[in-house]
């Protein structure tokens, strides 16, 4: 049994009347990398937000290294790689001058690991944030979650934004982190970077832990299941609710020419 550093016990946050996180309960072991999927708005951000301590929970208890998430949320911000799925950069700095500030925040110089991931991801660190895409600005956020070789990291949607070539850069980056004996929960829609990464996947479905699975027994048509049920799969363009509600076919294996046949290992994807 690993020894459990990320862990959650009936954990409630309601953000209105049916969004946010529910009675939920799961734990990542010491050098683990768990993928954690759902739909949009199924709770992932909401749950990582409770464990760096952002937002405190209405019950239950979230800890991290046995840490009380909310209640030592300083020291948890400090050490912990922290990738939000929608990032926030001040425009008006560069690159380089934000990864500066946010080594400072954690008390320290830019450290040189800062420097060799830039390299890595081909980050032009001069430039200011707001004329960077996407993309780049997501690189810059990889950067300040990796820079100081944290013992556990989070990631929110890590590869929103990346191209093909930078994805695949990141998943080597994930399967090293892995080796050096990192924690890390990395929620997700891709199908292939959950497989590239993981060890499992816990599946949430409108707040609340459904399933979860190895992720070596994961297929596309599976995933989908796990993320929005049977039924959703079902469904066809032009039915009538009356023709869904009498139809009980089974779902269609869905692959990239069409619903005939199921993709193979080199063409799965994400659920987006």
């Amino acid at each position: 049994m690993m020894e459990p550093v990320i862990q959650l016990e009936r954990v409630t946050r309601a953000c209105g009347a049916v969004r946010g996180v529910f009675d939920l309960s799961f734990t990542v072991g010491r050098g683990e990398v768990v993928g954690f999927l759902g739909a949009n708005g199924a709770g992932k951000s909401v749950t990582m937000r409770l464990l760096m301590g952002f937002v405190r929970a209405d019950g239950g208890r979230a800890t991290l290294g046995g840490r009380p998430c909310f209640a030592d949320r300083a020291a948890i911000q400090r050490e912990v790689g922290y990738l939000p799925g929608e990032l926030a950069l001040p425009g008006d700095m560069t690159g380089r001058s934000f990864l500066e500030f946010v080594a400072g925040m954690r008390g320290t110089a830019l450290p040189p690991r800062a420097n060799a991931l830039i390299d890595y991801f081909e980050l032009d660190p001069s430039a200011k944030l707001r004329t960077m895409s996407k993309g780049t600005r997501q690189k810059v956020g990889i950067v300040a979650a990796f820079m100081h070789g944290p013992a556990v990291l989070l990631l929110d949607e890590p590869t929103s934004g990346l191209d093909l070539l930078m994805q695949r850069r990141f998943v080597e980056l994930v399967q090293a982190e892995k080796r050096r004996g990192a924690t890390i929960l990395l929620s997700s829609h891709l199908l292939g970077e959950v497989e590239g990464t993981c060890d499992r996947a816990l599946f949430v479905r409108s707040g609340r832990l459904t399933s979860e699975a190895r992720t070596a027994d994961l297929t596309l048509d599976a995933t989908l299941e796990h993320l929005y049920g049977a039924e959703a799969l079902r469904r066809r363009w032009g039915e009538t609710a009356e023709e869904r509600a009498a139809g009980d076919r089974p779902a269609v294996p869905f692959g990239p020419a069409g619903p005939s046949r199921s993709p193979s290992s080199s063409e799965k994807g994400g659920a987006r």
